[in-house]
């Protein structure tokens, strides 16, 4: 089995609502993407993806739709605030943990027929959430 990794870095602010800890509060993270591809077979030149590739698709989705963003949950109640201000945002359904923002990533790539089968996000140098594909 072969495997590659891209790693892609942007920066976002999100919130946890009804969260106890001080991210309940507005806060920012520099956060890297960690992308795994794998493939029981190569393509023509030997790769299972071109690098190339994985950062112009990818890079290209995370720096529109995430970066330098706040990432809120849907029911917000912020998002007046922000939509008021002009701010830019991205909404989930959930809350924008690490967790649920690799599986976001995760998603977009497996939309996009790259064969990811793992996601990690960095939040910080010491912390990450992984969502693996499942069995």
């Amino acid at each position: 089995m072969h495997r590659v990794t891209k790693e892609l870095h942007f920066c976002y602010g999100h919130r946890l609502l009804q969260y106890e800890g001080k991210c309940r509060h507005l806060h920012g993270h520099n956060g890297v993407a960690v992308i795994t591809l794998e493939s029981e077979t190569l393509d023509r030149l030997g790769m299972v993806m071109d690098f190339t590739k994985i950062k112009q698709v990818m890079q290209a989705w995370i720096d529109q739709e995430l970066d330098h963003k706040m990432i809120l949950h849907r029911d917000d109640p912020l998002l007046p605030a922000l939509r008021a201000m002009g701010e830019p945002f991205y909404l989930l359904d959930v809350n924008p943990t690490a967790e649920n923002l690799a599986k976001l990533i995760y998603d977009h790539a497996h939309q996009q027929d790259f064969p990811v089968v793992e996601v990690s996000l960095w939040e910080s140098p010491h912390s990450f959430a992984t969502y693996r594909a499942g069995p």
